[in-house]
């Protein structure tokens, strides 16, 4: 698994993860789409940890500067 995701692009996606969170704990978004949003952000904290994302391998995308 090759590092495809950069700083910035790791600060974002949790930072955007923490909101979402907030979100739906706070009961902006419940239900069952509130549900779908929250395990969007889990993976957006997952990705950012382990600064890989499947998605920009499937499409040669790299944020990583070298």
């Amino acid at each position: 698994m090759k590092k495809n995701v950069g700083i910035l692009d790791t600060k974002i996606r949790i930072a955007f993860a923490v909101v979402i969170a907030i979100l739906y704990f706070t009961g902006t978004i419940s239900g069952f789409y509130g549900i779908v949003i929250l395990a969007a952000a889990v993976l957006l904290v997952l990705t950012g940890l382990v600064r890989f994302c499947p998605l920009y391998a499937l499409f040669d995308f790299n944020t990583l500067k070298k």
